[in-house]
């Protein structure tokens, strides 16, 4: 299929793509926010500057696209144009994601990661069963370190 848009409007379509507060961002962000929970956003000194950081609860949230963080759902699909630049860009961001995610584990740090399937799409949670696993998440004893809340999340994996 042939680009709707020339390279120069693509360009600026693409470049317009924020990476800090972000609508799923803001979601969480305002759901934590109003069930109590006091954070610090995108703290440059931990490993990989997570979205927001939980210092009471040791916990840090990194809120991701499925598409820039090749997500395996149905919200990630591959452009059909510069595959082969995608593919690069694409695994790289999943690479330093892996990185930053052991960095804050062997830093003491539980990880959650909410992925962009858990607020939209056709497989997406409701905000009451999100922000409860949240929740359930900080305010147990950490017996895991790492946590991803999906759309095809299943509440007996946390």
């Amino acid at each position: 299929m042939v680009d709707v848009h020339d390279s120069e409007t693509r360009s600026r379509n693409m470049a317009a793509i924020k990476s800090k507060n972000t609508k799923p961002e803001l979601i969480i962000r305002r759901g934590l926010f109003s069930r109590g929970y006091r954070y610090r956003l995108h703290v440059k000194r931990l490993a990989g500057k997570p979205d927001l950081v939980l210092k009471k609860y040791n916990s840090v949230i990194f809120v991701h696209g499925c598409f820039w963080h090749l997500h395996d759902c149905h919200l990630c699909k591959m452009p059909k144009s510069r595959v082969e630049f995608w593919e690069q860009k694409l695994r790289a961001n999943k690479e330093r994601d892996l990185n930053a995610i052991n960095a804050l584990v062997s830093d003491g740090w539980r990880v959650i990661v909410v992925w962009e399937c858990a607020l939209k799409g056709k497989n997406k949670i409701t905000d009451q069963v999100l922000f409860s696993n949240i929740t359930n998440i900080l305010r147990r004893p950490k017996e895991k370190w790492v946590y991803h809340l999906s759309g095809e999340w299943n509440p007996s994996h946390a």
